[in-house]
């Protein structure tokens, strides 16, 4: 159990009340499963692609931003402030319909640093982007 000490049937209910932010909730950011284990969203692609019709890198790095580093903040509990120092994305293929959903997975949850996974799959779960992001922990304050 992470040190939030928040039971884990109510991680969903702390990550909606927390908030997602500006950015992803203008981009239709939704939540489907919250867990001290993974966290998962989809967002549409409609109104978040290129000028040619394809959902935009950048949208895939928002959702996989905002997973992570809400998964980090979780983990670090009350006290403390997981940010992001370092994102990267590989897109391997172009969503240009319906939604795309992330899964967010750590790869480690540390003291000072945690990792995290997103694997953004299409509606036919067809692996589009994958971003891995690195969160520093710190005091709150």
């Amino acid at each position: 159990m992470p040190e939030t000490s928040v039971a884990h049937e109510d991680a969903l209910e702390w990550a909606v009340g927390r908030g997602i932010g500006a950015l992803a909730e203008k981009m239709g950011f939704e939540w489907l499963e919250f867990t001290a284990e993974r966290a998962v969203a989809r967002m549409p692609v409609a109104g978040n692609t290129q000028p040619v019709g394809l959902f935009h890198g950048g949208a895939y790095v928002v959702l996989g931003e905002s997973l992570g580093s809400m998964h980090a903040n979780y983990h670090v509990g009350p006290g403390r402030l997981a940010v992001g120092v370092d994102i990267n994305a590989t897109h391997t293929r172009s969503a240009t319909e319906g939604y795309v959903t992330g899964v967010c997975t750590p790869l480690h949850l540390g003291r000072s640093l945690t990792v995290h996974e997103i694997v953004v799959s299409d509606d036919q779960g067809r692996r589009c982007s994958t971003v891995r992001i690195t969160n520093h922990i710190k005091p709150l304050g």
